[in-house]
C-alpha cells in the first residue's frame, strides 16, 4: 500500500520497528510495531552485516503479522559519531542596485540554501540534511519565511548534518539484503524531535537527549530548529558493565539486574528493597540491595548526562534554554533518570519524551524507546502523501512526467546520499 511507512530503528542495544498509515496530513495510525535484541552492532556501528540483517528482518516481519500488511520499503535512522553537524550561511542578491526591487520568490530562497550549503566536507562523508534555521533580508534578521518580502539582499543561516559514506552504505546494504528497499536515511535526533518535541519547546530552546545502549546523541532546537547536533560515544552499555564488573555477575545478568531493579537517583530507593542476584556456574544466588545498586548506576549515569551537558556548552554560545530538557531512548525508562538530570543541568525542565497517541497498540509505542522508530514515521508522511498525489497525476496524464523520468523517490534519495 502507498500510503504505508514502516520506520526502522537500528540501535546498538535493539532494532525497533513501527508501520503507520498515513490516513491524511494531519492522520497517521500506528498499526504495527515490534522489538528484538540487537546483534551485530557495536556503539551504533554496524560490525557484522549478517547479524544485522537477521535482526531487520526478523523485527520487521513481527511487526507485519501484527499489522497485518506485507511491506515492501523502510525508512531508518543514524546517529553516533557517525555524524556531525555544523552551522553555515550563504547570501544572495535578490535585485540590482538601480533596478525596481522585487519580491522574495521560492527561487531565491532555493539558490540562497544552495549558497549557504557550498561548504567543502570530506569525500568520506555524505550530506545528510540542510534544515533552514534563519533568513536575514537586508540585515533584518527574524524571516522564517522570506517569500514575498521585499528585498535586496538575502541570507540564510542552516544547520548542516554530514554522516559517513560507509555507515549509509552499511545501512543500505544491510537493509537491501533483508528484503527491503531503503527509501531514506535520516538523522535519529530529528526524528525523535519530531514525535515528543512540541511547537513551543522548539521555539523557546530545548535539548533533546537520547540516552541509548551504545552512544548519547544531542540536539538543541532553538526557534523551531536545530543549532547543534552531536553525540557522546558512551550509553546504557557501560552502566550494565559496571554492574557486571562489581557484583560479580554476567552481562546479561547485569542488564537485568539494572531493568528490572536499576535506579539512578539514590533518594528515591527504599534502604531495605531486597533485590536477588541468581548463581551462575553452581555458585548460590546472592542478596543485595538497590541502594546498593544505584551508588554502582548513579555515578555513571552522572557521567554521562554531565559529559552531554559539557558538549552542549562546548558547542553553542546560548546561555539559557527556556525550554526542557527531553529524554528518550532506552536510558529514559530507568528510574531516577528525571531527578537526576535536574540535578546535572540544574533546571526543573526535564521530561520523558513519550510519542503522542496515534491509534494501535498504545501501550507498545508510547515510550521513550520507541521515540525514533515513531518519529521516522510521522516525519516522513508528506513523503508518502506527495508520491501519491504524483502517481495520482500520471494516472490522469502521462504527459504530466518530468523531463528525466526519475521517480519523485528517487529524486528525494538523490538529495541524501
Amino acid at each position: 500500500m502507498s500510503n504505508i511507512i514502516v520506520g526502522l530503528d537500528i540501535g546498538t542495544s535493539f532494532v525497533r520497528a513501527v508501520i503507520g498509515e498515513v490516513i491524511d496530513e494531519n492522520t497517521v495510525e500506528i498499526i504495527g510495531t515490534a522489538k528484538r535484541p540487537s546483534l551485530g552492532l557495536r556503539n551504533g556501528v554496524i560490525v557484522n552485516r549478517e547479524n544485522t540483517m537477521e535482526c531487520i528482518k526478523s523485527v520487521i516481519e513481527e511487526a507485519e503479522q501484527k499489522a497485518g500488511y506485507e511491506v515492501f520499503s523502510c525508512i531508518t535512522g543514524i546517529g553516533g559519531q557517525q555524524v556531525q553537524g555544523m552551522n553555515a550561511k550563504g547570501m544572495v542578491a535578490v535585485s540590482s542596485h538601480g533596478k525596481n526591487d522585487r519580491e522574495v520568490t521560492p527561487a531565491d530562497v532555493e539558490r540562497v540554501l544552495e549558497a549557504a550549503n557550498a561548504v567543502q566536507i570530506p569525500m568520506d562523508r555524505a550530506m545528510l540534511h540542510v534544515i533552514p534555521q534563519n533568513y536575514i533580508v537586508d540585515g533584518v534578521s527574524g524571516y522564517k519565511d522570506p517569500v514575498h518580502t521585499i528585498a535586496v539582499r538575502l541570507e540564510a543561516e542552516v544547520h548542516i548534518v554530514t554522516a559517513s559514506r560507509t555507515a549509509i552504505q552499511n545501512i543500505t546494504v544491510c537493509v537491501e539484503r533483508s528484503g527491503y528497499q531503503l527509501d531514506r536515511v535520516m538523522l535519529k535526533t530529528l526524528a525523535a524531535e519530531e514525535a515528543v518535541v512540541g511547537a513551543e519547546e522548539k521555539d523557546l530552546g530545548s535539548i533533546l537527549i537520547d540516552l541509548g545502549g551504545g552512544t548519547t546523541d544531542i540536539m538543541v532546537i532553538v526557534k523551531d530548529a536545530p543549532v547543534c547536533t552531536c553525540s557522546i560515544p558512551i550509553g546504557g552499555n557501560l552502566v550494565t558493565n559496571d554492574i557486571a564488573i562489581v557484583k560479580g555477575v554476567s552481562t546479561a545478568t547485569a542488564e537485568s539486574l539494572k531493568v528490572e531493579s536499576g535506579c539512578c537517583w539514590l533518594p528515591l530507593v527504599g534502604e531495605n528493597e531486597e533485590v536477588i542476584i541468581p548463581g551462575v556456574g553452581g555458585r548460590d544466588p546472592e542478596l543485595t540491595t538497590r541502594a546498593e545498586l544505584c551508588q554502582i548506576i548513579q555515578p555513571r549515569m552522572a557521567e554521562i548526562l554531565t559529559m552531554a551537558r559539557d558538549e552542549v556548552i562546548h558547542r553553542t554560545n546560548l546561555s539559557q534554554l527556556s525550554g526542557s530538557v527531553i529524554l528518550t531512548g532506552g536510558g529514559a525508562l530507568m528510574s531516577g533518570v528525571v531527578e537526576l538530570t535536574e540535578d546535572v543541568f540544574g533546571t526543573s525542565s526535564v521530561r520523558i519524551g513519550i510519542p503522542e497517541k496515534l491509534g494501535g497498540i498504545e501501550e507498545e509505542y508510547r515510550s521513550a524507546d520507541f521515540a525514533t522508530a515513531v518519529g521516522l514515521v510521522l516525519a516522513n508522511k508528506q513523503l508518502v502523501l506527495g508520491a501519491s498525489k504524483k502517481t495520482k497525476g500520471r494516472h490522469e496524464s502521462e504527459t504530466k512526467q518530468k523531463p528525466d523520468g526519475k521517480s519523485g523517490w528517487q529524486k528525494f534519495k538523490e538529495l541524501f546520499f
